[in-house]
């Protein structure tokens, strides 16, 4: 193929456009403040692929987001404990989960000091991502548009928590 002047615009903006893209579509750019934090329970990657299923792996260790209404967690309404699938940290009680119309768990409040939080711009927006306080794994994202009394909505993905029932 011979390169004339419109091949070469051509393919020449178009590479442009992509590298000036690139950093809007990265899938979570929060991976890179995570990976710079040190976390209470810290696994190898093979450690984490053996101890996970593929699912959990792709949300906890790379930030990943389930389909909406994919996890019976979602409709999970008896009173217990949500917890890291990765570490088995308790994240959330029961008692601020409410239904958010979603199709993702979703609570005003986290227990005391489970979870991080850090700025996401994955994807062209800007987000807060959430995360487990002790081994690091990605949980979900937090908006500013939940229920009295935190006016917030912890909207996390359900394949990577577990629950408890109390009792």
């Amino acid at each position: 193929m011979t390169l004339n002047r419109r091949h070469f615009l051509t393919l020449g903006g178009g590479a442009a456009l992509a590298a000036g893209l690139a950093p809007w579509l990265t899938p979570r750019s929060a991976s890179a403040a995570k990976a710079a934090a040190s976390y209470p329970y810290t696994l190898t990657d093979e450690q984490w692929r053996a101890r996970l299923t593929p699912a959990q792996y792709q949300v906890l260790r790379r930030d990943g987001t389930e389909r909406p209404y994919s996890s019976p967690l979602n409709d999970e309404h008896r009173n217990g404990t949500f917890s890291c699938a990765g570490c088995e940290q308790h994240l959330f009680s029961s008692n601020t989960k409410f239904d958010s119309h979603t199709g993702w768990p979703s609570f005003w409040q986290p227990l005391p000091n489970a979870v991080g939080e850090t700025r996401d711009t994955g994807f062209g927006m800007v987000r807060t991502a959430v995360h487990c306080a002790n081994c690091g794994g990605h949980l979900g994202h937090v908006f500013d548009d939940g229920p009295r009394p935190t006016g917030l909505r912890y909207c996390m993905n359900g394949v990577a928590m577990t629950f408890t029932a109390q009792g």
